[in-house]
Parts: structure tokens; sequence; C-alpha cells
């Protein structure tokens, strides 16, 4: 039987990190994938890390300092975010950066001006600081796992998209010289370099290994057991790492635990809950289990080569002057441009006396304005978009095509257009925080002006936005370090969790740009430390 002084299951950020953070202590590593590529959702992301109080943010003369970040979390907690939990993510971070840019090769660098999500609570920063980016990497340093890795090349850093506040263009010697050299950025930026400093240590991933159980030895992990195309196979180890990501393509999971509905995940289908079934058999304790990172999602017109629904995050559209967004009664509900994950409990609102969530179905509504000026849904400003945007004469007809009352429609459009005219909306305050602009028109940012705009010109558009999520972040409670705790408190000898595995350290906080892989890479490199620690136990 193969032994492992540790055993990691999943190749996303958090996984990959926990590897590579084992290995460099001197540790064995088993690295195990149960997808037919590696990667997870990390390599389909933006791949932004959260992380306050970092070096690359003061070297720009960017004020941060641990007691900042940490009442900007206990401001947004509402008593969900343990405090050693939120101690350990702030105080890791530097320590994290620190490592990453010595001995691995993934480096980070800052995404200038970058807003928390909630900048205006204390401690918040409005004009960025805490999220990082990977550098651009060499796919040719790889040899031949790019094809084994889930997505496709994406040539640009986030601070060249629009989310970032670049255009989304690469002049062309540029573009050309990134494809010559297999640079990449983005979500396989982080993946390659990490996977890349796995290797280095002789961390090779096996994929289409399923690991469906833990073998214990008393209270103690002692093994794991794999399906796979070989058939069964179990290995010995004396510290597991859970990185399997969340529980968003179980239906019975999703039923059973998560506050609201969601359709249409837009992470990998492989996030099924594998770790988190291995942790309830041995007795975990569990936390969180109601969250998800929410989003609002466009479904895409499926092909026969999906294996499930396309979906496109929709941020840009709903942020831009000229768009809206309307319920089922025609009426606005939220502030359009608030960060995604806020958004979930917007679409979550539930009505007692009529016992249904208010704000679903929900439709995203733009005008010819808009079209001219921004594009959207992948098209260049002018258009026309594609095909299955739904399209209307006037807004009455819109109306009838969507479902909603027509004179709520026109009346819920001459309202907002008269918040635009005034450049102040009255009804959620889209525009007042310093985020809300920032993913809208960057020539009129910062301001109201960048996300409000009148919607007054026909032909009008619409698309139906459904309550999504980036993945989960319920899972087995841990300690700061990642240890698996049981239902009676104690410490289950061997067991760790880390990323969308383990119950979200920031509890429905979402802090700003990689709030999901900052908490996931900090508790990987901790978790991986500390299960390196125990060979020698």
């Amino acid at each position: 039987m193969e032994r492992f002084d540790v055993v990691v299951l999943g190749t996303g950020a958090a996984g990959l990190c926990a590897a590579l953070a084992a290995a460099d202590a001197g540790a064995t590593v088993g690295l195990f994938e149960k997808g037919e590529r590696v990667g997870g959702t990390t390599a389909l992301a933006s791949a932004v890390a959260w992380i306050p109080d970092n070096k690359y943010a003061a070297a720009v003369g960017v004020q941060d300092s641990r007691e900042e970040a940490l009442a900007y979390l206990a401001s947004l907690s509402h008593g969900m975010i343990l405090t050693e939990l939120a101690e350990a993510l702030v105080d890791t971070g530097p320590e994290l950066c620190d490592w990453l840019e010595t001995s691995t090769p993934l480096q980070l660098r800052l995404v200038p001006g970058f807003p928390d999500y909630h900048p205006e609570h204390p401690g918040g920063k409005p004009r960025g600081g805490r999220s990082l980016e990977p550098e651009l990497f060499a796919f040719s340093r790889l040899e031949g796992w790019g094809d084994r890795m889930i997505g496709t090349p994406r040539r640009m850093r986030v601070t060249e998209t629009p989310i970032g506040g670049g255009t989304g263009v690469l002049d062309a010697e540029t573009a050309e010289q990134r494809e010559r050299e297999g640079l990449e950025g983005l979500g396989r930026a982080m993946v390659g370099a990490l996977l890349r400093g796995c290797l280095d240590h002789g961390v090779v991933p096996r994929t289409e290994h399923r690991a469906v159980d833990l073998v214990m030895d008393g209270d103690g992990v002692a093994g794991v057991r794999f399906e796979t195309p070989d058939g069964p196979l179990e290995v010995a180890t004396r510290s597991v790492v859970l990185a399997t990501g969340g529980f968003e393509f179980d239906q019975d999971l999703v039923r059973d635990f998560l506050r609201g509905p969601i359709r249409h995940p837009a992470g990998v289908p492989t996030n099924t809950g594998d770790g988190l079934l291995m942790a309830m058999r041995i007795g975990a304790r569990l936390g969180n289990m109601r969250e998800a990172w929410w989003v609002p999602v466009a479904a895409l017109p499926r092909t026969d080569a999906d294996d499930h629904q396309p979906v496109l995050l929709v941020l840009r559209e709903r942020t831009l002057p000229r768009s809206l967004m309307v319920n089922r009664f025609g009426a606005r509900f939220t502030n359009e441009a608030a960060n995604y994950n806020a958004l979930g409990g917007a679409f979550h609102q539930f009505d007692a006396a009529s016992f249904s969530y208010l704000n679903q179905p929900c439709w995203l509504i733009m005008d010819q304005g808009f079209v001219d000026r921004y594009g959207g849904f992948g098209t260049a400003a002018g258009g026309p978009l594609p095909d299955w945007v739904l399209r209307a004469d006037d807004l009455p007809s819109l109306a009838e095509r969507i479902g909603v009352p027509a004179d709520a429609l026109e009346d819920t459009v001459t309202r907002f257009n008269g918040f635009a005219e005034k450049g102040h909306d009255d009804d959620f305050g889209r525009g007042d925080s310093a985020y809300d602009g920032w993913c809208g028109d960057r020539s009129a940012y910062p301001g109201t002006a960048a996300t409000l705009g009148p919607v007054d010109t026909a032909p009008f558009y619409a698309v139906e936005l459904i309550s999504s999520t980036l993945g989960t972040k319920g899972g087995p409670r841990t300690d700061v370090d990642g240890a698996v705790l049981h239902v009676d408190g104690a410490v289950v000898p061997g067991l760790f969790a880390a990323g969308n595995a383990m119950a979200g350290p920031t509890g429905m906080v979402y802090g700003g740009a990689g709030g999901t892989l900052g908490p996931a890479l900090v508790f990987g490199y901790r978790a991986g430390r500390a299960a390196a620690a125990r060979r020698s136990a």
C-alpha cells in the first residue's frame, strides 16, 4: 500500500497551496483530483485574492492595518465570523505573501484602486489595497499540463479587464507576444504557478481519483479510499486535507442546507460535496452551511458539448448606466450595482403572505443607448447584442415578453430616469458607494454618473438574471490551522479542510474582490503546514 505523510484532495487554489506548503515543509505529499483535469473552480475565476495589510499596497502608499481589517470584518459579521478565524486570516496574509514570493512560482501583484465591497463600513477601503492578482504565468513551464487544466487560455491581467479598471482589449503586439510566449493570467495563471511549485517538489497530481471514504484508526485519520478508472484504491497517511470544493452541484445537499434557491451554479460540476460527506461520516462538526458565494448569472444557449448549463456572470451589464433590474411585479428591488454576493440577500427576500420569493424571476432591462455606448454580453459598443437577449420596440411590448405588468414597468423606468437626471437614486442609493461605479462607466468614475443613466431610447432589451453561486461556503468547522473539529469540539487527529470544503471563515461576508481565494490560500497554507508537522509527531 502506498503511504504519504500528507494526502491532499482537490487541485484548486486551496488544495494546491496546501500540497505545496506541506511539501515545502518536508512532507511526502499525495495530491488527488476527482475530475479529468486539474484546477477546479479556481481555473475559471479571475483569481483575485483578498489579503488585507499586504506589502504590495504598502509599497504604493496605501495605508492599512490589522486593526482596520478586523474592524471591517466585524462590522459585517452579523455574529457569524469566529474571532479566532478572522484573526488567523488577517495575521497570516502578510506571511503568505512573503512565502509565495520567496518559495513558490506564484507571484502576486496589486489590483490598484479596487474598492472593498462594503468600503463605507468601518475599516473598509474605498480606494482599494486589499485585492491582489497573480502575475502572468508562462504555460511553457508546465510541460503538457496546460492541456490537462480546466478552462481556456486568457492572456490578460485583471487590471487589463473591465472589472479591474482596464478596457478588456490588448493591442495586437502585446496579444501576439503573450500568445507566442504562452503567457496566461487570471485563474489558470494562479493554478499553473501553484502546480509548477508542486511539480518542483515532486508532487504530481493524480486525476480521476475520487475520494469516497476516510480510513480511521481509532479517532484519527489513517488513510483514504478512492474510486478510480482502474478500480478501488486505498492509500495510507497520517494527515488528509479536504480541498474538494463545495456542494453546489448536489441537489439534495443544496436543498437541505442552503438558505435560498439557486440554479445553474457557475463552478465546476465536480463540486458535489465529497469532502463534506466524508467529514460528516466521521462525526465532524459543521458550520456556515446556509451560506454560499452568491452571484447573479444569465443562462447561455446550451450546446451538445456542454455537460451542464453554461452561464455568464453578470456584473458589468447591471452596473453600467442605462440599465436597471426589475422583479416579476415590474418593480426595482435593490441597488443593481451592489456586489454580487450581497445581491443574494435581495434574491432571497421572502414574502410571508404569498409564501414566495418576491424577486424571482428577475430581469435586467437595457435600452438602445446602452447598446450603442457599451455593447454588452460579449459584444462591442454598437452591438448587436446576442440573439438570446430579448428585444422589443417599446416598454409595453417588452413587459409582455417577460411577463411583468406593463404599467408597472413604465412607472418604474420613469421613476428611475428621474433619479438618473438628478444624479441620485433615492430608492436604493445606487452609486452612493465607492464600489458601485467601479465596474461601470470608467470615464465617469468616481461619481454616480458611472452607474446612473436613463433607460429611455428604444428598442429595449431584457435578460433574465438567475440567483446562482460561485460555490458554497459551508463545511466542517476547523481551528485556525484548518484542523477539523468533531461534534464534541475536539480536533479529529489528522483531518484538515480548506477552501470551500471548510466552514467559511468569513461567514456571510465577501470582503472584497478575491474574498473567496484569499481565505482559500491562507487556510490552504496553514492546513498544509500543520498537516506536515504531524509526520514527526
